[in-house]
């Protein structure tokens, strides 16, 4: 039995080589299952805004995981683009975890995401990992089939992410 090396985390672009099989699967995947790609939801990208985060996760080598965050309104940014390779190996939390870190450096207190309500999967993530329903935001509002969450970035939660790297 082999054991998967560790997960490195760094700051990329949605742009770069590496990000782009991800960002394919991750918009694949969607159009497969809920007739949307998710592609019109990510085009305004500003790689010289120290606003716009986007990680790219890689194993052994591999990149296996991406995330992105981008602003909404002064403090709060908006998570898109979250995608895992691999389900259920600690891929796509390890991308939260540290795009929460990077966004409350950043000066985010407060993220907002979301995603379908049929997404089963990714409404319990989000859950799992801290996030609350809120009232749909944005563009978001009057669409029955999104469902928008939220969660408060506390100083602490940052600095123990950080102190881990």
């Amino acid at each position: 039995m082999t054991t998967a090396t560790a997960i490195v985390l760094e700051v990329s672009s949605p742009q770069a080589m590496e990000a782009q099989p991800l960002l394919d699967a991750l918009s694949e995947q969607l159009g497969a299952r809920f007739g949307s790609d998710g592609r019109a939801s990510f085009t305004e990208w500003r790689q010289d805004d120290p606003r716009y985060i986007f990680l790219l996760a890689q194993q052994d080598g591999e990149a296996v995981g991406c995330g992105a965050v981008r602003p909404i309104v002064d403090g709060i940014g908006e998570v898109k683009r979250m995608f895992a390779k691999y389900p259920r190996r600690g891929i796509g939390e390890a991308v939260l975890q540290q795009l929460e870190a990077e966004a409350q450096q950043a000066g985010y207190t407060e993220l907002w995401l979301e995603t379908r309500v049929a997404n089963t999967e990714a409404c319990r993530f989000y859950l799992k990992n801290g996030y609350q329903r809120r009232p749909n935001y944005g563009h978001y509002i009057g669409r029955d089939h999104s469902a928008c969450f939220g969660k408060f970035l506390t100083p602490t939660d940052a600095a123990e992410l950080l102190s881990h790297d």
